[in-house]
């Protein structure tokens, strides 16, 4: 199981028929759900149906709770695992390692970057913002019928508060126990509501497919500070216009605090054939692998040595190059079991406030730090 977008499907059907060459008699097929789905449909009701499942790693705490994924490490030689570990995109392995179980391989890493298109920038001799005060002055001098975006639908409303607030307060919150710190907190929903007027009118409905499907297509959107990016967009011919990506804007110099997204494979504990499907997943991990095919069907890996690749950055006109740094700095959501209903509560809630031009910032932080509290209980 999949999400439904090329860079979630070519990939692994080219992977799968690699597979076949080396492992004659065997067929792996993949489904595929939308990207609402993906990040919420319920891990135990995917592990009883689907050998191999894509899944994100705020699933972990549902998946270790109920046993639903197998231990790789218990089937993996420990050199090639210490390979996956040093060869990391940011946080992404370890973000699927919990109590000292892997419980997937991060295939693909992403984390909220920045989006523009270097042709309108260059007409309008504006250039990518480096400060959020410098994107608030892009968003101004736009002409009418322009506009930055920013993907508002809860679960990435939720992701660009945590990215600003965890920026701010330059240390871990919730992940470890801690809680949100309030000028954190307030500080990103000041940030939020400053851009939100010049934003696109359709940032409150639009996911990152969606929004970049739009900015690759039409002149409405010149620019987002924020968005779950997509190495897609960025190669010639996937869109009318291909997209270019930066790291984030930061008013403390490094771009850091990207809330980290990326998919791991994992094996359902429930899957009849494991040693088959290990080897699948040791196969499409490789780096040599996610270099070549892995990249050359679409796909956004998760090895290190392919995002600093000549050839995988010509393709993408230097996607994971320009991006790299940003994941580096990225931080990692909570994983406890509980926490996907938690997101999605409090992404409503975010979203409500910068679309209603909230006034007590001190408030909202507070109840989210009451509901992360509830949620854990």
């Amino acid at each position: 199981m999949t999400w439904r977008h090329e860079r979630g499907i070519r990939p692994l059907e080219a992977a799968s028929e690699r597979f076949a060459q080396l492992q004659p008699g065997v067929r792996i097929e993949w489904d595929a759900r939308s990207l609402s789905d993906f990040e919420q449909y319920p891990l135990e009701l995917l592990a009883d149906r689907y050998d191999l499942i894509m899944i994100d790693h705020p699933h972990l705490g549902a998946a270790v709770r109920q046993d639903l994924l197998l231990p790789l490490n218990d089937w993996l030689p420990e050199e090639f695992l210490r390979d996956q570990a040093s060869h990391s995109v940011g946080p992404s392995y370890a973000s699927y390692t919990w109590e000292n179980r892997q419980l997937a391989l991060p295939l693909d890493a992403a984390a909220q970057v920045s989006a523009y298109r270097a042709d309108l920038l260059e007409r309008l001799s504006l250039t990518v913002p480096r400060t959020w005060e410098e994107a608030a002055r892009l968003a101004r001098s736009l002409p009418d019928g322009m506009a930055i975006g920013l993907p508002l639908v809860p679960v990435h409303a939720f992701a660009s508060f945590f990215t600003l607030s965890s920026q701010y307060a330059k240390k871990p919150f919730w992940s470890d126990g801690s809680p949100l710190p309030p000028s954190a907190g307030e500080y990103a929903l000041g940030v939020l509501q400053e851009l939100a007027p010049s934003l696109h009118p359709l940032s409150l409905h639009e996911d990152p497919i969606a929004m970049s499907q739009r900015m690759g297509a039409t002149d409405e959107i010149a620019y987002i500070p924020l968005i779950y990016g997509y190495s897609n967009y960025a190669r010639d011919g996937f869109v009318p216009h291909a997209l270019r990506f930066a790291n984030i804007p930061s008013d403390n110099g490094a771009p850091r605090g990207s809330m980290i997204g990326g998919v791991g494979l994992a094996v359902s504990a429930r899957c009849r054939h494991p040693e088959i499907a290990v080897r699948f997943v040791r196969m499409t991990a490789d780096g040599e692998f996610q270099r070549t095919v892995f990249v050359e069907n679409g796909g956004q890996p998760g090895h290190r040595s392919a995002w600093l690749d000549e050839e995988a950055n010509r393709r993408a006109n230097g996607f994971f190059r320009e991006t790299l740094q940003t994941l580096d700095e990225g931080s990692v959501r909570p994983r406890f079991d509980g926490y996907i209903q938690f997101q999605e509560q409090a992404g409503s809630l975010i979203r409500e406030f910068i679309a209603g031009n909230g006034t007590d910032r001190k408030a909202l932080v507070a109840r989210l730090n009451d509901m992360l509290r509830e949620a854990e209980g």
